[in-house]
């Protein structure tokens, strides 16, 4: 059973950073590239960062520069350090496999940026 269960959000002034982390099951790790997606309320869920089983990242345009995802495949762990938060990133945060499949959603962990 594919488990993702992240951690780390919670309430931050605009400008502010946080480290999220997600552990993921060893079964998707470490050939599968990973995501960071978020939801904010009201708008559709959508990719944050991308990494290979190589490292290689990609960026959404509203954050790049701001944020950076790495990964520890010893460990089983996807991070996604933010900073210079803005309001904008408020949202729950997701991680999951890049391509899919999509069998399960974890939690998520809640990011909110107060202005």
């Amino acid at each position: 059973q594919v488990q993702l269960v992240e951690s780390g959000g919670g309430l931050v002034q605009a400008g502010g950073s946080l480290r999220l982390s997600c552990v993921a099951s060893g079964s998707i790790f470490s050939i599968n590239a990973m995501g960071w997606f978020r939801q904010a309320p009201g708008k559709q869920r959508e990719l944050v960062a991308g990494i290979s089983s190589g490292g290689s990242t990609n960026y959404a345009a509203s954050v790049k520069g701001r944020f950076t995802i790495s990964r520890d495949n010893a460990k089983n762990t996807l991070y996604l350090q933010m900073n210079s938060l803005t309001p904008e990133d408020t949202a729950v945060y997701y991680c999951n496999r890049y391509f899919g499949p999509y069998d399960y959603w974890g939690q998520g962990t809640q990011v909110t940026v107060s202005s």
